[in-house]
């Protein structure tokens, strides 16, 4: 036999309405009881019927996630602990790739807006004036990227830019290249900033490029040429192309160039040399971002970075 909510609630000594509320509202429902609701619920095999709930309470339990590339090791961390914290709270996540187009983003935010609560958009590429259009449709959290009126988690990619290029002068560098993102970019724009603050260093702007090991790659003669001692790479995907771009035009990393990343994907602790870089809090930045669109909290928050130093910088 079926299974009904009336047999959970009777099993777990609670009311109708609260079985209710713990798979639409948990945060509304006390934690032992959520608790005790859901272990009842999972031995009696309960499973709550989705397209009812949704025409009851006018929400889909769905969100979405579009990501700019999800090729790069950056951001599967990200979509697992956002899948995790969606799980958590009796919601579906569907994950969407852009590939760094921002028509791609526009299409699949109108797409998405008719199917789930709300969207996560981790690196929008879009303007933020298309953003700003398409939030009037659906709910907007916002992953590394400031836009009026959404709630907005970031990670401080200034910060660590400039323990980064401190880390550079440190050494000895006082000229430094700082090999960008692609144009448009929120993250590649912090960067810049917050490295033209360092005092000492003589900055070499090289871009835009392509977020990838191929932009890092196509960059390399570009470095050789600009006479640096030193490079700031836009992610970890560049600075591994830009490695293995030095090392065909006969410059050793860092014998010759010290080279710094950021994200501290799995494959720069692989490289080698091992990647020095800055590491991003991607799988707190998923949970969070969720958190605050299922709570619909128009909240900004800025999560911390922190540099690790490998083996790919060393004094000039």
């Amino acid at each position: 036999m079926t299974v009904t909510i009336r047999d959970v609630a009777r099993a777990s000594g609670v009311h109708v309405s609260t079985v209710s509320r713990t798979f639409s509202a948990p945060h509304m429902v006390n934690a032992a009881t959520r608790s005790r609701v859901l272990t009842v619920a999972e031995e009696l095999g309960y499973r709550p019927n989705r397209a009812a709930r949704a025409l009851t309470t006018g929400r889909t339990h769905n969100l979405g996630l579009i990501v700019a590339d999800i090729a790069n090791p950056f951001f599967p961390p990200l979509i697992k602990a956002a899948h995790a914290a969606a799980r958590q709270r009796d919601y579906h996540l569907f994950v969407a790739d852009t590939d760094e187009e921002p028509a791609a983003e526009e299409e699949l935010i109108q797409a998405f807006s008719k199917q789930v609560d709300g969207v996560v958009l981790c690196s929008p590429r879009s303007s933020n004036k298309v953003l700003e259009r398409l939030a009037e449709r659906v709910p907007f959290v916002v992953i590394n990227r400031r836009l009026r009126g959404a709630a907005t988690v970031l990670m401080d990619v200034g910060h660590g830019a400039r323990l980064a290029v401190e880390h550079l002068t440190g050494l000895g560098h006082r000229r430094v290249a700082l090999v960008t993102g692609p144009a448009g970019s929120w993250t590649s724009d912090e960067i810049r900033t917050a490295a033209e603050q360092v005092r000492g260093v003589e900055l070499v702007v090289i871009g835009p490029n392509a977020p990838t090991e191929r932009g890092g790659f196509g960059a390399a003669e570009r470095v050789r040429e600009s006479g640096v001692t030193g490079v700031l790479a836009y992610n970890d995907l560049v600075a591994i192309g830009l490695i293995e771009g030095l090392g065909d035009l006969g410059l050793e990393v860092p014998a010759d160039v010290s080279v710094v990343g950021i994200d501290d994907i799995v494959p720069g602790r692989l490289n080698r040399p091992k990647l020095t870089t800055v590491a991003m809090p991607t799988a707190a930045a998923g949970r969070l971002a969720v958190d605050l669109l299922i709570q619909e909290v128009a909240a900004t928050t800025s999560l911390e970075t922190r540099l690790v130093v490998r083996d790919s910088t060393a004094a000039p």
